[in-house]
Order: C-alpha cells, then structure tokens, then sequence
C-alpha cells in the first residue's frame, strides 16, 4: 500500500454512551479514574430461566435534541444510543456550519438489535399477524443510520459497514476514505450497539467465546484483557460516534481537532473461522504503518483488541512484538468499559483521542498477571507523550483492521 500525503482527515468530533460513563465527560473521568459497572445484566431479554451472563449496561440513555413525537417514543436501544452519540459528535464538530450534502453517516455494524427483535417477536409467535408492521422497517441495520441522518439532516451519502467486532474502526477507516476521495467535506462514523439476546450470549459462552461464571460472585474482576486467569470477553453496551473531516474543511471554518488520521488498513486471513492470525494481524499493522508513511518505532501508544480471548490476546501481543511495537505504551480499554462488539473499535477509538488530547494514558484493569512483556500503564494511569497512535481491531471471519492516529499540534 502506498504512502499518501499526510493529514487529509482529522477527527473534529466525538460522542460515546457507555456503561461507564455516558458523553464523553463522563466517559473520559470513568477512564481516568479506571471505573467499570460490571456484574449480572438486567435488561429485559438478555437472560434465560437458567442464566446470569456478566457485563456492563448502561443505566440511562439522554433526552435527544429535538427528539420529540410518538416515533422517538418507541425507538429501540441501539437506535436512541446511535442517536445520542452522533448528536453529541455533531454538535462537538460544529457541523451545522457545512453544506449537509457535503456530510455522509456510516453505521458501523450488523445484526444489532436481536435482543430487541425477541421481545417484539416472542409474544406474536403463534399469532404472527400480530407482527408489529414498524418491524419490516426496524429489523434492518439501514433503518438506525436512516434515523440518524433524518435526525442531523445528513444529505450526503449514508450506508452500514459490518465487520463483527471490527464493525466500529471500519467505519472510521469507511469515513476516512470518503473524505480523502474529497467525495465528502464530512463523514459520521457510528459503532452501532450490539443488543445482544440470551441466546447470542449463550451461544458465545458455548463457543468459548464470552468469560464463564469464574467470577460470578466477584463481576468487577471478570474482564481481564491480557492477564493469565481471562476466559473470555466480558459483554459491555456501548456506542460511539467520530466526525472524519477533511483538514481543509476544518481550516475553513476554525474547528479544532483531537487527532489526524494518518494511515489504515484491513485485511482478510480468507477464513470463516473466529480464530485469530498472527500473520494476518502484522499485515494490518504493517500496511497501516506503510499507509502513513511510519516506522514501527515512532508508535508511542496502542490501543488494542485486548478482548480477553485466551487465544486471542496472546495473538496480538505476539504480532505487535514481531512488528516492533514491543516499546509502545499499552493498556485495556474493554477491561473498564466490557467488549461493546459491533461498537468496540469506535468506543476505542473516542477513548484514544481523550488520552491523546489529554496527554494521559487510562489505566489497565484486573491486569494482575499479564501474559507477556510489553509496555503495560500502571494501575494508576499515566501521564505520557502521545504523538503517534495505532488502533487495532479484529472481528470473527479473519477481519483485522489497523488505523495510525497523530496528535494534531504535530502538523500545521
């Protein structure tokens, strides 16, 4: 993959809903002070007669601007959520100043709402005339990136990207290259919330996927990225919204920037399979790498995967030591917020702009034993210089995706 001229697309907004912290205030206090919410999730759906699955849920979304009238009345979990995130990163990007055909949405993910989908279609199986006629609408993913652009009034182009637990960075690397192209001045990239169901979660318990009740009675300790007694991700509700500019968008009208995008790359391990390549993983980081024109060593932070897989976190941290980034800060985004799936790689990424905005890296949570050498935040968090940031995200079917990031007073 070729270089290209540096600092075409900057991230000028952000807004996220978390099970730690809901907008990016209290999102970015719930970080610096390592908090997380985890323990047996609640929500209406999300439990069988026989279990008590762990995680994070969010214990109430915002009132939406300007979100009134019986359709907002009945809207579904992740729609409200992918509302209220791209709200509040537009408003924080200021871009009711642009030209709304020069600004396009792409919703990150696929199959978010089947937690929402059992409850609307339990109760009309047997009576399936019954079926509520806003579903032949609602069950489609397009149906909350269509809500979001009518709410901004986006009238550039809006589509979804789904790449499992890479959904969210796809859809940052989706606007990236929209803008870049100069086919949009604008781009909304949404990690769509996953809604998952009982039967999702059961599903990822049974495939080894999601964490067992090791830590039923101690949920806080449950979500151990990188550290030896992880069994698996521990589930955590969350969505996230960044507004992709061009630079010479953002120049025209003043805005500021948390971070320039420099470089990205996704590739396939060409397999269906959810288990992860380290092979595949270097290539992402090296092409991404090639992209912008770095070397490994300039990397002062990644954000990984890290989702606590017992296969995949010791196949991450040995494709970032063979890619030179053995001396790059690291630390565990999930191991505070939970594994926000379809949403993860956009969460992380919000969460990467507040600590390079900050000068701060959060800390690591239940990091007790790590697996191996690197360069892990201290429980406390830490003050750092961060100029050059690599983001990874990996989903099941061989999807691996690498974005470079650089701190903005870096370039004029």
């Amino acid at each position: 993959m070729k270089s290209w001229p540096m600092h075409k697309a900057l991230i000028s907004g952000i807004g996220v809903v978390s099970a730690i912290g809901v907008g990016r205030a209290a999102f970015a206090d719930a970080l610096w002070q390592g908090r997380s919410n985890f323990g047996v999730m609640r929500r209406p759906g999300r439990q069988s007669a026989e279990s008590a699955f762990l995680g994070a849920e969010i214990a109430a979304l915002p009132e939406l601007r300007n979100g009134r009238g019986q359709p907002y009345r009945k809207l579904s979990l992740s729609t409200h959520a992918a509302l209220a995130t791209a709200d509040e990163a537009w408003t924080d990007a200021g871009l009711a100043a642009l030209d709304p055909q020069r600004i396009g949405l792409v919703l990150g993910g696929s199959n978010l709402q089947q937690r929402a989908a059992l409850l609307a279609l339990d109760p009309v199986r047997e009576q399936p005339w019954y079926t509520p006629p806003h579903y032949a609408a609602s069950y489609c993913d397009s149906d909350i990136a269509a809500w979001c652009a009518e709410h901004l009034g986006v009238q550039g182009p809006v589509w979804t990207a789904g790449a499992a637990s890479a959904s969210g960075l796809l859809a940052v690397v989706e606007a990236a290259r929209a803008v870049v192209s100069g086919e949009l001045d604008a781009c909304i990239a949404v990690g769509g919330l996953s809604d998952l169901s009982h039967l999702e979660c059961q599903a990822f318990r049974s495939l080894g996927a999601m964490g067992s009740a090791q830590y039923a009675d101690q949920p806080q300790r449950a979500c151990r990225p990188f550290d030896t007694a992880r069994d698996g991700f521990i589930y955590g509700e969350a969505c996230a919204a960044l507004v992709v500019e061009s630079v010479d968008s953002a120049r025209r009208r003043g805005a500021s920037a948390y971070m320039a995008i420099n470089g990205w790359s996704a590739v396939s391990d060409a397999s269906r399979q959810p288990h992860p390549s380290q092979q595949g993983e270097m290539r992402a980081v090296g092409q991404a790498l090639a992209h912008a024109g770095w070397r490994a060593a300039e990397i002062d932070y990644v954000n990984p995967h890290g989702s606590g897989s017992p296969l995949g976190d010791e196949t991450e941290l040995a494709a970032l030591r063979a890619s030179g980034l053995g001396d790059a800060w690291i630390n565990t985004t999930k191991s505070l917020a939970g594994h926000g799936l379809t949403a993860a790689g956009a969460v992380e990424t919000v969460a990467l702009a507040l600590q390079m905005r900050a000068q701060r890296l959060h800390p690591c949570a239940n990091l007790e034993q790590p697996i191996g050498g690197a360069r892990w935040v201290p429980a406390q968090g830490s003050p750092a210089r961060i100029g050059k940031a690599l983001k990874l995200s990996m989903g099941f079917g061989g999807i691996n995706i690498a974005m470079c990031f650089q701190h903005p007073s870096q370039f004029n």
